[in-house]
């Protein structure tokens, strides 16, 4: 790791997190460098999508590298909540509260929220950012924390692990050079189909590969749902269990999908990339 611009400042470790969230776990030494390992158990402070996950991570980092303390004295905080997926505001219901933005000017951010979650950074203590898969701040509010920590003078260290993104892109044989992720899409039916035949355009207009994903137990609508609406030549890749024992990517033509009749798990994530 680098020095550090200000040793009194400690710095915002962006913590990769196996990508086995609801599955069977997989051992972390398969997926984590010990590099990243011992950086872990040696940090005394995170910033957390949930807690009670977080320990559970921590608590197979201690069987590979001892924490440096019980883990009941380890500092957790929890990220704000975001709603994901788009969001849609129904007549007479009040809209979803959005997390904090992060702030813009650092005189500002000392008297935001997020001074408060990178408090132990100001004071000198490395504090690690934890998302509940894959790596912080890609398709993930810790991005939010990070900015503030930029705001606020903090160094910012991301560390080497899984992301599910850019692992499917490599296994898609799409464009792996001009790409976009876009998260989860609409779970309506005809804004869906709508949103679908957009990112089709586009991938076609611009050559550019169109990425998305879906709550595992919705993983075959959205096939089905895709198959509806693409044309037949359009390619479209699914990396299912990525990291896993049993994980698999394919890409075929919408066609080719239709005629071979593969299904989905309704536990495992998957990533879809598009290209017409």
């Amino acid at each position: 790791m680098s020095a550090r611009p200000d040793a009194s400042t400690g710095r915002l470790l962006l913590m990769p997190n196996a990508l086995d969230l609801g599955t069977e776990l997989v051992p972390l030494t398969d997926v984590l460098a010990a590099g990243v390992i011992a950086a872990a158990a040696g940090l005394q402070h995170w910033v957390v999508e949930e807690a009670r996950s977080a320990r559970a991570f921590l608590n197979r980092v201690n069987k590979v590298t001892p924490l440096a303390q019980p883990l009941q004295e380890t500092r957790i905080v929890e990220l704000p909540r975001t709603p994901k997926g788009p969001q849609r505001v129904v007549p007479g219901k009040q809209a979803p509260k959005a997390a904090p933005r992060a702030p813009d000017r650092p005189e500002v951010a000392r008297a935001s929220p997020w001074e408060l979650l990178l408090a132990p950074a100001l004071a000198g203590h490395d504090v690690g950012l934890l998302s509940e898969a894959g790596l912080p701040g890609v398709a993930d509010p810790g991005a939010l924390l990070v900015a503030a920590a930029h705001d606020l003078g903090i160094p910012v260290v991301p560390l080497s692990g899984p992301s599910s993104i850019t692992l499917a892109i490599a296994a898609s044989g799409l464009n792996g050079q001009s790409f976009v992720f876009h998260g989860y899409l609409q779970t309506e039916v005809n804004p869906r189909r709508a949103r679908l035949r957009e990112l089709e355009a586009t991938s076609r207009r611009l050559n550019q590969t169109q990425v998305f994903i879906e709550t595992p137990y919705r993983n075959a609508v959205m096939l089905e749902a895709a198959l509806e609406v693409l044309q037949p030549s359009t390619r479209l890749a699914i990396s299912c269990g990525l990291t896993l024992p049993d994980g698999w990517s394919a890409c075929r033509t919408a066609a080719q999908w239709k005629a071979g009749g593969h299904s989905l798990p309704d536990r495992v994530p998957a990533v879809f990339s598009l290209l017409g």
